[in-house]
C-alpha cells in the first residue's frame, strides 16, 4: 500500500462508519450542539492517534495494535485480551456499516419488512466483502482511491446544497430550545468517536504500507484531516435544514432526510448512492485490516486457532470468521446498540494503549508524557458519561459490554494458562 492508498483505505473506513450511522445519534445525545460532538470527538481522536503514530513510527508491524501491545505489556494476558477488544470493537463497526447500508437501501427500494430486510442487505454486502478481500491488496487499494474520492465529493456536493439553502445557519436546531446536558454532549463524544477510529485500520496494515515508519503517521494525520473538515460541513449542514426532533426521527438515514430541502427527491437517492458507496467501500477496508489483526495474534500463538477443514493461509481463514462474526451482529443488533457497545470496547482498549507507552515503553517511542496523560483523560472522561446515559437508558448495553469483557479476559487468561501448562 502506497502512501495515498493507506489514506484512501483509513478515509473509506472512517467515513463509511462515520457520518451517515452516527449523525442521528449524537443528535440524540447533544441536542443542537451534536456538530460540535463531532468536533470534540475529532479532538478525542487526535490525542488518541499521537500514541499509534508514535509505535508505529518505531514498530511498523501488520499486526498494528497486537504488536503496540505486546511492545508495552509482553505476550501476556493484558495484551491478548485488549488486542481482542479492538478486534471486536472493529468487527462491531462492521456491522454497524452493514446495517447502515440496508438502512439507507430500503430509503429507495421497498423490499418488504425492515427488520428483515435491513439485516439481510447488511449480510449480504458483508459477503460481497469477503469476497474482495480474497481479491488480494492491488484490488482494495485501487477500489479505496476511487470510493474516497466518490465519497468525499459527493458528501461536499451534499453539505454545499444544505448549506446553500439553510443560509449556513442553525435555524433548524434552534427550534428544539433545550440546553444539552453535559454528560449527554460528553456521551455523544464518545459515539462521535467511532466516526475517527477507522484511522487505526491504517496501524493495523502497518507492515504493508511503503516506507512504514513516515507513512502510517502521515497517513493517519491526512486521513483525521480530510474527515473532520467533511464531517463538519456535513452536520453544520444538516443542522441548518432539520429540527432535532426530525433529525431523531430519522436518525438511522438522517443525511438523506436533510438532502430534500436542497435537492428534493433527487436529493434522496444522490444521498442513497453515496451511503451506498461509503459502506460498501469502509467494509471492505475494515475486513482487510482486521483479518490481518487477528492473523497476527494468532502467529503470536495469543488466541486459539481451528482451521475447521478449510485449506489456505491462516489470514484466509481470520477473514472468514470476522465476516461470519460480523454478519451475527448485523441480524440481531441494532445500530444505536451496535454502536454503543462498539464505543465502550474501543475506549477501553484505547486507554490500554495509552497506559502502556506511559508506562512502559515511552523512552523506546520518544512519546511525550503530557500528551498520553490527556489522552487517557479525555478516553475516561467520554467514557464514564456513555455508560452513566446507558445506565439510564439501555442496560441491553452495559450487560452486553460486561459479558464480552468478562469473557474475552477471563478467555484468555484460561487459554494462555493451559497453553504454558501444555508446553
Amino acid at each position: 500500500l502506497t502512501l495515498w492508498g493507506a489514506v484512501a483505505m483509513g478515509t473509506g473506513v472512517m467515513i463509511g462508519a462515520g457520518i451517515f450511522a452516527l449523525t442521528g445519534q449524537l443528535a440524540e445525545l447533544a441536542g443542537p450542539l451534536f456538530p460540535l460532538a463531532f468536533l470534540a470527538a475529532a479532538v478525542v481522536a487526535g490525542f488518541s492517534a499521537y500514541s499509534y503514530i508514535k509505535m508505529s513510527a518505531t514498530w511498523p508491524s501488520a499486526g498494528g495494535i497486537a504488536m503496540f501491545l505486546s511492545k508495552a505489556y509482553g505476550k501476556g494476558t493484558m495484551t491478548a485480551a485488549c488486542a481482542l477488544l479492538m478486534y471486536f470493537s472493529m468487527v462491531i463497526n462492521e456491522s454497524l456499516v452493514a446495517r447502515t447500508f440496508g438502512t439507507y437501501t430500503l430509503q429507495v427500494l421497498d423490499l418488504g419488512n425492515p427488520d428483515m430486510a435491513v439485516p439481510a442487505l447488511g449480510v449480504g454486502l458483508l459477503l460481497i466483502a469477503f469476497i474482495v478481500n480474497i481479491l488480494g491488496n492491488k484490488f482494495i487499494q485501487g477500489l479505496s482511491y476511487v470510493t474516497a474520492f466518490l465519497k468525499i465529493g459527493g458528501l461536499v456536493f451534499l453539505a454545499g446544497g444544505g448549506l446553500w439553502v439553510a443560509g449556513v445557519s442553525f435555524e433548524g436546531v434552534s427550534e428544539a430550545g433545550e440546553a444539552t446536558p453535559v454528560i449527554g454532549f460528553l456521551g455523544a463524544v464518545a459515539l462521535g468517536v467511532l466516526a475517527f477510529k477507522g484511522f487505526t485500520t491504517i496501524t493495523n496494515s502497518g507492515g504493508e504500507i511503503t516506507n512504514p515508519h513516515k507513512n502510517v503517521g502521515r497517513a493517519i494525520v491526512i486521513s483525521l484531516a480530510i474527515c473532520v473538515v467533511i464531517y463538519m460541513l456535513v452536520a453544520i449542514a444538516v443542522a441548518g435544514n432539520l429540527t432535532i426532533e426530525e433529525i431523531v426521527a430519522a436518525r438511522d438515514y438522517s443525511l438523506a432526510e436533510a438532502a430534500r430541502p436542497a435537492y428534493g427527491e433527487l436529493g434522496l437517492w444522490i444521498t442513497v448512492g453515496f451511503a451506498i458507496v461509503a459502506t460498501v467501500s469502509g467494509v471492505i477496508a475494515s475486513i482487510f485490516a482486521v483479518s490481518r489483526m487477528l492473523a497476527m495474534l494468532t502467529d503470536m500463538k495469543l488466541v486459539p486457532h481451528s482451521h475447521f477443514g478449510m485449506p489456505g493461509s491462516i489470514q484466509k481463514h481470520t477473514l472468514v470468521y470476522t465476516v461470519v462474526l460480523a454478519m451475527g451482529l448485523t441480524v440481531f443488533f441494532d445500530l444505536s446498540r451496535i454502536a454503543s457497545i462498539g464505543a465502550i470496547l474501543y475506549l477501553i482498549m484505547d486507554i490500554a494503549i495509552h497506559w502502556g507507552i506511559f508506562r512502559y515503553v515511552r523512552k523506546e517511542t520518544g512519546a511525550n508524557a503530557a500528551i498520553l496523560v490527556i489522552a487517557m483523560v479525555l478516553d475516561v472522561l467520554v467514557l464514564g458519561a456513555l455508560i452513566w446515559v446507558k445506565l439510564q437508558s439501555d442496560m441491553v448495553v452495559i450487560w452486553a459490554s460486561v459479558i464480552v469483557l468478562v469473557l474475552v479476559f477471563s478467555g484468555e487468561k484460561l487459554f494462555l494458562r493451559n497453553k504454558s501448562d501444555s508446553a
